[in-house]
């Protein structure tokens, strides 16, 4: 039998990203997610499919807005038409943060959409195919309120918690697979974070949620396939393939984090005791980062502006980011880099500025470089043009001073004081040069 394995649909996040479709009044990357996920349904129905298996987080959280939902139910409805069933597996964006329940999703259950299986709790679910019938286990997101109360884990360590929880649902698994009909197909869909998994953005986006599950508690024998849920990077944890353990990944990137990964879903070929799948890519829209230092530049502004046409960023989602002294900023036109970057889907333009201290202003005057006063002064004055006509006798000043072998006081060394004035003055002007 076939099986489309998709998860991590995230729709309605990202929006800061996309810009305002005029014609359809949505945000673009609300279309692109509709768009992504309307292409794995059109893979489901071409084949056909036998099953679809979601493997959780319908939404980026348990209250999505009525068109959000509207967007994703309207594909999902296409395989009820077909009469193709579909599980939902609740992740940890469709729980409410106490962790009680799957609200974004246990609509379908209440309204009894025919072929829809809702999977909040851990058990299994035994559904016929035009292909014969198939095990589903569903292992849904599980946090301490799930198994514990409040006051089962008052002041007891993440650690502790961890391994609580791990005690508690091991043998509620076993059970569970004891009581599996070993002659049919048999399913794992789980939304989890497992040791070996290779993290993205989720590592953010769950912080302090759930817990780890070692792959040894999931890739068990009686599985032909485990498919999971929550990992945005596509990854088989199973190197031997038996069974295979597999993050199909997010449908659509959701930010930056994501850059580089493909995106996809995953096609089963499944019958008990042997199965082969493929990862499908889908033409998820690109992120592009472009980082720049010109902050060793002479004409930096051109540099950008280079780099920048250097990236294929058409319709892509761009962030610029350029490093520049302080000194530079006067020679940066924001227009112009608006003018080069027309091409993005969406761009951002983040400009940092190089600490001074860091490093010398004058190589000369490197740190762990022994040099004189004296010769230190000159390499400074040569680098400052406007001073220039008060090189010398600034020069000539600084030489009286380092030479006197009585204490001194500024009013006793000829034009010092003149000269201290000249200085402040020639700085004032410079000061206002630059504001």
């Amino acid at each position: 039998m076939k099986i489309l394995h998709l998860s991590d649909i995230h729709m309605g996040s990202g929006f800061t990203h996309g810009r305002l479709n005029p014609t359809t009044g949505l945000n673009t990357r609300l279309e692109d997610f509709v768009s992504s996920l309307s292409q794995c349904i059109d893979r489901a129905l071409a084949e056909p499919v036998d099953l679809v298996l979601f493997g959780g987080d319908a939404f980026p959280d348990a209250t999505p807005a009525p068109y959000v939902q509207e967007a994703f139910a309207s594909q999902f409805r296409r395989l009820v038409d077909a009469q193709i069933p579909t599980v939902l597996l609740v992740g940890n964006h469709d729980q409410h943060s106490q962790g009680q329940g799957g609200a974004s999703l246990c609509i379908y259950r209440t309204l009894g959409v025919p072929g829809f299986i809702v999977g909040d709790r851990l058990t299994t679910h035994r559904i016929s195919t035009p292909h014969g019938d198939i095990q589903i286990v569903t292992l849904p997101w599980l946090t301490r309120s799930t198994l514990f109360t409040r006051k089962e884990t008052h002041d007891t360590s993440l650690a502790e918690i961890n391994q609580m929880l791990l005690e508690r649902l091991e043998p509620v698994l076993e059970a569970e697979i004891r009581r599996l009909d070993p002659n049919i197909p048999t399913v794992l869909l789980a939304h989890l974070m497992a040791d070996r998994a290779n993290l993205g953005a989720e590592r953010l986006l769950a912080v302090g949620k759930g817990f780890t599950i070692p792959i040894s508690l999931i890739a068990r024998p009686e599985f032909d396939y485990v498919a999971l849920g929550h990992v945005h990077k596509h990854q088989n944890l199973n190197k031997s393939n038996d069974p295979p353990v597999v993050y199909p990944g997010s449908i659509e990137r959701v930010d930056f984090s994501e850059e580089k990964e493909d995106k996809g879903y995953i096609l089963v070929d499944l019958v008990k005791g042997k199965v082969d799948w493929e990862f499908c890519r889908l033409p998820a829209r690109n992120f592009r980062t472009i980082e720049v230092d010109v902050s060793e530049k002479k004409e930096p502004l051109a540099v950008i502006v280079k780099a920048i046409a250097q990236k294929p960023i058409t319709e892509a989602v761009v962030r610029l980011i350029y490093k520049l002294r302080p000194d530079q900023v006067e020679q940066i036109e924001t227009n112009t880099l608006h003018q080069a970057l027309t091409d993005a889907h969406s761009y951002t333009i983040q400009a940092e500025l190089v600490s001074q201290l860091a490093r010398p202003r004058l190589p000369e005057l490197g740190l762990g470089q022994s040099i004189e006063p004296i010769a230190a002064l000159e390499t400074y004055l040569k680098s400052k043009p406007d001073l220039q006509d008060l090189a010398a006798r600034m020069l000539e000043t600084a030489e009286k001073m380092l030479g006197s072998e009585d204490q001194w006081e500024l009013d006793e060394l000829p034009e010092t004081e003149n000269l201290v004035s000249s200085v402040s003055a020639k700085s004032r002007r410079t000061q206002l040069k630059l504001l």
